[in-house]
C-alpha cells in the first residue's frame, strides 16, 4: 500500500505546477480524479507525463452540469486543487465556500503565481517573472552575465507544486484530526522566497554577499562550473577544508604557491580559477569524471536527463526511465527499498463515462 492511497484528490485541470502537484500525490497513491475542459479548448503545453496514475473527465464548469459535477466529486473528496486567477472560481460557483458548504473537511488547494492577495494577484504571469521578484533568480548565474531562468524548477516546481503538496498534505492531517479544512494559498513568490532561507542564513558567515560576484558560490573557484578540452562543464563544491584540500592533492596543486594556505583568501580567487579555467580545459570531461567522480572532491559533470539516465549511479536507483513510450523521472521520495512505479497515463476526458455513470448512482466513485 501506498504512503497517501487513502486520500481522494479532485484536481481542476490547468497547466504547470497545479497537475505536476496532483501527479506527484498520485505517484505516493492518492487517488486523483482530474476534469478537465471539453475536447476543442486549448491544448496543454505540459505534456502527456503529467496525467499519469490519474484518472481524466470532461466538463465544462461553465455549465450547471459541470458545476453540479464538481460540488458531487467534493462531498467525498479530500482535496480539491485549482489554478485559476483569484476569483475566477468563485465566479463559477465553485469557491472555497461553495465547495467546502459541502464537505467541510474539504481542503482546497489553490495554486498560483502572485498569490490570492497583493497588488499582482490579478496579472498573468509565469515562472521566470514570479522567481525574478521574489528574488530567487538573483543569483542564478556569475555576476557578469544574465541571470537565466531554469525552466520550470526554481518556481512552478520547487516554489510552487512542492510547496502546494505540503500544505495539501498539512491541510489533511489537520482536517483528520480536527474535522476542518482549509484553504491553501500556495504562492510561487512565497514558496520560492522561502526556499531561499538556507541561503541567507549564510549571509553573515560571508557565504552570501549582498551583491551578486561577492559570494562564494559566484566568485569562488572551489564552488564552480568549469569547461573542460572537450567542451563539457564540470562543477566543484569543495567548500569543506577537507574536502578542498583534497581537491588540491588529487590536482597535484598541494604545493603551488598560487594556490598558498588559506582557501577563503579572495584576493587569490581570481588568480586560482584562471589556473583551474586552463587545468581543465586541458584534459576532456571523461579524464576528470575518472579522477575526481565518486570522491569527496564533491564533482559532477553536467549532463542533460538524457544523458542522466546511462549515468552508472542514475541508473542503478533506475531514475530516469521511458514509461509508456514517454520518457521521464521515476517517483520520489521513496519509501522502503525501492522508488514507486509510475502509474499509467491517461489521455484526457477517458474516465468520462465511468466517473460520470458512478456519479448519477451515487455509488463508488473513487477507488
Amino acid at each position: 500500500m501506498k504512503v497517501l492511497s487513502s486520500v481522494k484528490v479532485l484536481e481542476i485541470g490547468g497547466i504547470g505546477p497545479g497537475p505536476f502537484c496532483a501527479m506527484h500525490l498520485a505517484d505516493l497513491g492518492a487517488d486523483v480524479i482530474s476534469v478537465v475542459r471539453q475536447p476543442g479548448g486549448t491544448p496543454p503545453i505540459t505534456g502527456p507525463v503529467l496525467n499519469r496514475g490519474k484518472r481524466s473527465v470532461f466538463a465544462d464548469l461553465k455549465t450547471p452540469e459541470g458545476k453540479a459535477l464538481v460540488l458531487s466529486l467534493c462531498e467525498t473528496a479530500d482535496v480539491l486543487i485549482e489554478g485559476m486567477r483569484p476569483g475566477v472560481m468563485e465566479r463559477l460557483g465553485l469557491g472555497p465556500k461553495e465547495c467546502q458548504a459541502k464537505n467541510p473537511k474539504l481542503v482546497y488547494a489553490r495554486m498560483t503565481g502572485w498569490g490570492q492577495t497583493g497588488p499582482l494577484a490579478p496579472a498573468a504571469g509565469h515562472d521566470t517573472n514570479y522567481v525574478s521578484v521574489s528574488g530567487a533568480l538573483w543569483g542564478s548565474s556569475p555576476a557578469e552575465a544574465r541571470p537565466v531562468t531554469p525552466f520550470t524548477l526554481a518556481g512552478d516546481i520547487m516554489g510552487g507544486a512542492l510547496y502546494l503538496a505540503i500544505g495539501i498534505v498539512s491541510g489533511v492531517l489537520s482536517a483528520r484530526e480536527t474535522g476542518q479544512g482549509q484553504v491553501v494559498d500556495a504562492a510561487i513568490v512565497d514558496g520560492s522566497a522561502h526556499a531561499m532561507n538556507l541561503m541567507l542564513s549564510a549571509r553573515k558567515k560571508g557565504i552570501v554577499a549582498d551583491k551578486r560576484g561577492d559570494s562564494m558560490y559566484d566568485s569562488s573557484p572551489f564552488y564552480d562550473t568549469y569547461v573542460a578540452g572537450d567542451g563539457r562543464f564540470v562543477t566543484l563544491g569543495a567548500i569543506e577544508p577537507q574536502f578542498y584540500a583534497l581537491l588540491l592533492d588529487k590536482l597535484n596543486l598541494k604545493q603551488d604557491p598560487d594556490f598558498g594556505t588559506d582557501q577563503w583568501d579572495k584576493a587569490a580567487w581570481p588568480k586560482r580559477r584562471e589556473r583551474l579555467i586552463a587545468l581543465f580545459k586541458s584534459q576532456p570531461a571523461t579524464h576528470w569524471q575518472a579522477l575526481l567522480e565518486g570522491t569527496d572532491v564533491c564533482f559532477g559533470v553536467v549532463q542533460s536527463p538524457l544523458e542522466s539516465a546511462e549515468h552508472p549511479h542514475m541508473k542503478a536507483r533506475g531514475v530516469y526511465l521511458t514509461h509508456e513510450g514517454q520518457f521521464q523521472a521515476a517517483p520520489a521520495p521513496r519509501f522502503g527499498d525501492a522508488a514507486y512505479a509510475p502509474g499509467p497515463i491517461c489521455a484526457d476526458g477517458a474516465h468520462t463515462q465511468d466517473v460520470l455513470a458512478a456519479v448519477a448512482a451515487k455509488g463508488q466513485v473513487w477507488r
